[in-house]
């Protein structure tokens, strides 16, 4: 019986660690500690892994369209990852917080999206992949008339697709 309980123990073994090899294409990569499972945040060429990891969106302060320099350490990144991410594209959303008009929130979400847009095609990202959107205050992350949530809604979001932008 001891005998059976060990070959069981070392077929099972062996079994888990053929597993940690992709020769059945079960979507890992890798073949140590930085195994990753495809599309997933842990994935360097995943959506899920530049929304996470790299960052997805940079905040402003209010009534200004000018990149901080944590936006732009964000955006330095955004823009490394799509130069070698090329069939990828990206809308960049301009956002505002609730305060001021509508239009005034509009154009405001406009600067703030073409600032970002701007920034990655000085570092190198094709105008053609790029395209801009300005919701002004229509989307909100945060509902509430203080600080804390209004600076969250000033941002700009780079928003990833696959394949060409279309019209």
């Amino acid at each position: 019986m001891k005998h059976i309980a060990m070959t069981a123990l070392f077929v099972g073994a062996l079994a888990v660690s053929a597993c940690s090899n992709d020769r059945f294409g079960n979507g890992r990569f890798g073949g140590g500690s930085g195994d990753f499972v495809a599309g997933s945040p842990s994935d360097p060429r995943s959506p899920a892994y530049f929304n996470q990891t790299i960052g997805d969106r940079v905040l402003f302060a209010v009534d200004q369209s000018t990149l901080s320099p944590e936006a732009v350490q964000v955006l330095t990144q955004q823009a490394t990852w799509l130069m070698e991410n090329t069939s990828y594209t990206a809308v960049i959303e301009g956002h505002a917080d609730e305060q001021g008009t509508r239009e005034y929130n509009l154009a405001l979400g406009a600067r703030r999206a073409s600032a970002v847009q701007n920034f990655l095609i000085d570092r190198g990202v094709a105008p053609n992949r790029l395209q801009t959107v300005s919701y002004g205050k229509e989307r909100p992350l945060e509902i509430c008339s203080d600080e804390l949530c209004y600076s969250k809604n000033r941002r700009a979001v780079t928003v990833l697709a696959a394949g060409a932008i279309t019209s």
